[in-house]
């Protein structure tokens, strides 16, 4: 399912924040944000999500107009930083939520319901954790919670907000390794926020870098290294792991 953004523009006060950004999203692709504190990427990511509305500007989901749809309407999943999991609850019961809340006309039943919790959990590798509270569990087993919760309910689209960013460097590469088998294998196309290049350029189809609520370059990572359309780009990724290794520094 495709996305596109088209000359999307958001103010906080007199402040722009983000200055006409447009993005094509192809069907099933792993896209990442990409910029220092403040280029607008959260902000980007929160107006795609819903949670937030653009003074001006456009988006589309496979040609339908959502600019001004409501969050849940949406029907796109979000994983926060925070992990956002109700505390009384078992890690199966987390990952349920979603469903057992739809209206009576989309709520699956309670046995189709229990199989694609069950199933999920398997393929996050926590089915043990399935009886467990969230206070009985790590930060990376809780952030695999909220990323199977957010799968749980057939997204049409994953939405991750520097999800990782609180955990430490071997959680961090071992939960982005199950984010991707996890993405490939249910389908869906996901956005991921991020400041950390590492990850960006492991995990993602494609790289959006952003400076000052612009797009500075959308492009492959290969391309990115290789072919930097701006001084910032280049200066941006000089320092990263993935520009040492890939012989542009030489």
């Amino acid at each position: 399912m495709s996305l596109q953004i088209r000359e999307i523009s958001k103010y906080y006060g007199s402040n722009l924040v983000l200055d006409a950004v447009s993005l094509d999203f192809k069907p099933g692709e792993f896209i990442a944000l990409l910029g220092p504190s403040g280029s607008g990427k959260t902000t980007l990511l929160r107006t795609i999500a819903g949670l937030q509305f653009a003074e001006g500007g456009s988006l589309l989901f496979d040609g339908e107009d959502i600019t001004g749809l409501d969050a849940r309407k949406r029907r796109f999943g979000m994983v926060f930083q925070n992990y956002a999991l109700f505390e009384h609850m078992t890690v199966a019961d987390n990952v349920a939520f979603g469903l057992k809340v739809r209206d009576r006309k989309s709520r699956p039943s309670s046995g189709e319901i229990a199989k694609r919790v069950e199933n999920l959990l398997e393929m996050a590798q926590i089915s043990h954790l399935a009886d467990r509270y969230p206070g009985q569990l790590s930060g990376g087993q809780r952030q695999r919670v909220a990323l199977t919760r957010a799968l749980a309910i057939e997204p049409r689209l994953l939405l991750l907000d520097e999800p990782f960013s609180a955990l430490d460097a071997r959680v961090r590469k071992d939960l982005r390794a199950s984010l991707r088998s996890l993405q490939r294998q249910v389908g869906v196309g996901a956005i991921l926020v991020t400041h950390d290049q590492e990850e960006a350029f492991e995990l993602a189809d494609r790289i959006a870098v952003m400076a000052d609520g612009r797009i500075e370059q959308f492009d492959t990572p290969a391309n990115l290294l290789k072919n930097p359309s701006s001084p910032f780009v280049a200066e941006f990724l000089e320092g990263s792991e993935a520009y040492n290794h890939s012989g542009a520094g030489i």
